[in-house]
């Protein structure tokens, strides 16, 4: 009898077509499935049939790259979520076009799915995943097994498949791959940590899914009750432990090295070998690749930047940004391609029942574990609740269904897409209006009223370029130009007052305004610089110079304009004392803009809080004579107290239970130096 580490290893492989069998093939319907590139053993070059596949194969991604551009233009003008976009445009293609789409299930498992869970958890930051670790872990672990096993029964009783194949497809839906509306809530503003929430759980319940998936696959193919579930949790164990270690191992490894070079194309072809050579590694020893990226991504993005210089991070940051959106891309148009509407209407009733599963298993998690939940509010538990939508895995892992399982296999994949389509369309489309309708969105009076100032003073001013435009083209009379401009000008000047006062009555506002305008600023002396460059003014090491300050203060915090306010302010030779204020990264836009307001050279320097693990700003401002109580009494006033919770009580330093201790925080910690000389480069 096979153990159960043995057959693991053979679903593992099952999931890999053979070496003369292409991972990606497109044919016109009803076409048979070619064979893999023929040799024609006179010549010794590949058949005319093989260059023709291939060139098919080529045109067919170029054409979903465009449709790809498309849809996330539409998705943009229309507010809804771009992924959900690529399904439906999808489903249209299949319906327009003839083609049949064989994929493979690794072109997504090895190849598309580790740049999105990599990018995912490049970003991730440590110390909020950290802070969220228990509720996180309760639904990535044992929740995704109760999943599987609600789902599971709940399949089985009301369809009345076997209870083993509905086993496997209660393991097969029980990762959520929340991507659509995680882009939905970052444009939103919906807060951060509830953005953590979803996207760490979605990371981490990948991996164990596939690793549930596997023993349950195996244990439905030798029979539940003749199967060693205590070899099976050692297995699960084994295979998550493992990939985790790995992860980490060669995350450090990486992090390491990038830190000792200083070559941006390099450093960002490193993170691609991390990315994928974590994955592949981890398969060949046979434990989770997608934990293994995940650890690695974790490690990397946390450890990683500190020895990278700002313009490597900021090219390693736009090109994961890119790799994910390709990724999505193709994932959520193939998932489209892959739907057949006609199939899905005939299957209706046992798509039901799967969805309503898939519901009821999610809410006896979400609510079940809340009590693990750390002090966030109960509407929070409904988007999370909604927000568990399913995709890239659940799609690859109906693809790699063995065929031993026999005719159920084709129920399941059915069962399997139609929950896909539903939590896409349906609970996609929704998210927005069921944030909006439970005020989870983090905006002000004042934001709401800016935004309708602003949004009036730039039509009225608009209208009035549009008509003074019109008057000099001939279209409007002088005479006319003359009654009106008078007023216009005064309506406009009124509109933009109301603009100031909203700004001037709200210090976060009018920093967020600066700090938009200042890196405009900054880009456009980037763009210059480029042309300089390409004209032959300056050579590549002037350049690389002025390029690396410019990144470095787009990758800051908020700069307050400190070339412009310190040449508005005290003279850099009457400063004689440099002040140091750490304040806490919440507080840092109030506080320059009222440092700013009394023409203060500020410079930032971002950094790590201690036990509440925040992150703080040391701010650098040069001091004049008699300046020192003004700023002191500026700091005061924009940096507000506020209540944290600690991870666990202090004096202790115990983390397995954690228990919420409120302590007040705020304020800024200043030091004051003697300086011999201070200058504003």
């Amino acid at each position: 009898m096979l153990s159960a580490c043995g057959e693991a290893e053979r679903i593992n492989a099952s999931r890999f077509l053979p070496l003369d069998s292409p991972i990606l093939s497109v044919l016109p319907e009803g076409t048979p499935s070619p064979q893999s590139a023929s040799i024609d053993e006179s010549a010794g070059t590949p058949s005319e049939e093989a260059n023709v596949q291939f060139l098919l194969i080529e045109e067919i991604v170029i054409l979903l790259l465009l449709v790809a551009v498309l849809v996330g233009i539409a998705a943009k003008r229309l507010r809804v979520p771009y992924t959900v976009g690529l399904v439906l445009m999808g489903l249209a293609l299949s319906l327009g076009v003839k083609l049949e789409v064989n994929i493979a299930p690794n072109l997504i498992l090895a190849l598309l799915l580790p740049p999105l869970i990599f990018e995912a958890a490049f970003h991730l930051n440590l110390s909020e995943l950290r802070y969220n670790l228990a509720y996180i872990l309760a639904l990535a672990i044992p929740g995704v097994v109760l999943t599987a096993i609600l789902v599971g029964g709940i399949v089985s009783w009301g369809t009345g498949l076997a209870l083993p194949a509905a086993l496997v497809f209660g393991a097969l839906v029980s990762a959520t791959d929340p991507v659509s509306v995680i882009a939905l809530f970052r444009s939103m503003g919906v807060p951060r940590r509830l953005q953590v929430l979803l996207e760490s759980e979605s990371l981490f319940n990948d991996g164990t899914a596939i690793v549930v998936f596997d023993l349950v696959v195996i244990a439905s193919l030798k029979g539940l009750e003749t199967f060693n579930w205590g070899t099976g949790l050692a297995d699960f164990v084994r295979v998550s432990g493992g990939g985790i270690v790995i992860g980490l191992v060669l995350g450090s490894i990486i992090s390491q090295v990038i830190g000792q070079i200083d070559d941006h194309l390099v450093e960002t072809t490193l993170t691609s070998i991390l990315a994928y050579g974590s994955y592949l590694i981890a398969d060949v020893v046979g434990v989770s690749g997608v934990l293994a990226v995940v650890a690695a991504g974790l490690v990397n993005g946390n450890i990683g930047p500190r020895g990278m210089s700002p313009t490597t991070r900021i090219v390693v940051f736009n090109f994961w940004e890119y790799v994910a959106f390709l990724a999505n891309s193709f994932i959520f148009l193939l998932i489209g391609l892959q739907i057949e509407p006609a199939v899905l209407f005939e299957n209706w009733r046992f798509i039901l029942w799967a969805i309503m599963g898939v519901l009821v298993a999610r809410a006896i998690t979400v609510y079940g574990f809340s009590w693990i939940g750390r002090d966030f509010p109960g509407k929070w538990r409904q988007v999370l609740y909604w927000g568990g939508l399913r995709g890239a895995i659940c799609l690859a892992l109906a693809l790699s269904l063995p065929e031993a399982l026999g005719s159920t296999t084709i129920q399941i994949k059915v069962m399997a897409f139609g929950v896909v389509l539903f939590t896409l369309l349906v609970q996609g489309f929704s998210m927005a209006p069921l944030v909006r309708r439970l005020g989870i969105v983090e905006r002000t009076e004042s934001q709401e009223e800016y935004e309708r100032r602003h949004a009036r003073a730039v039509a009225s001013r608009l209208a009035y370029e549009h008509l003074k435009r019109r008057n000099r083209q001939g279209l409007l009379s002088d005479y006319a130009w003359d009654i009106l401009s008078p007023s216009l000008e005064q309506h406009n000047e009124s509109l933009t007052q109301g603009v100031r006062k909203v700004l001037a009555s709200a210090p976060d506002l009018e920093a967020e305004e600066l700090d938009i305008a200042h890196r405009e600023y900054l880009r456009a002396q980037r763009s210059a610089l480029t042309n300089l460059l390409k004209d032959g003014v300056i050579n590549d090491d002037v350049y690389s110079q002025l390029i690396s300050e410019i990144d470095a203060a787009l990758l800051g915090p908020q700069t307050g304009w400190p070339e412009l306010f310190g040449q508005m302010g005290i003279p850099s030779e009457s400063i004689t004392r440099l002040m140091t204020a750490v304040v806490r990264e919440k507080d840092v836009e109030s506080a320059i803009s009222a440092l700013t307001k009394l023409g203060i050279t500020v410079t930032c320097l971002p950094g790590t809080g201690g036990f509440l693990e925040n992150r703080n700003t040391v701010l650098l401002i040069g001091l004049a004579e008699g300046q020192e109580e003004a700023i002191v009494s500026a700091l005061n006033k924009s940096c507000r107290k506020r209540v944290e919770y600690t991870p666990f009580p202090l004096g202790m330093s115990d983390p397995i239970l954690p228990i919420p201790t409120p302590l007040t925080v705020g304020g800024a910690t200043i030091f004051t130096f003697e300086v011999e000389k201070f200058e504003v480069l």
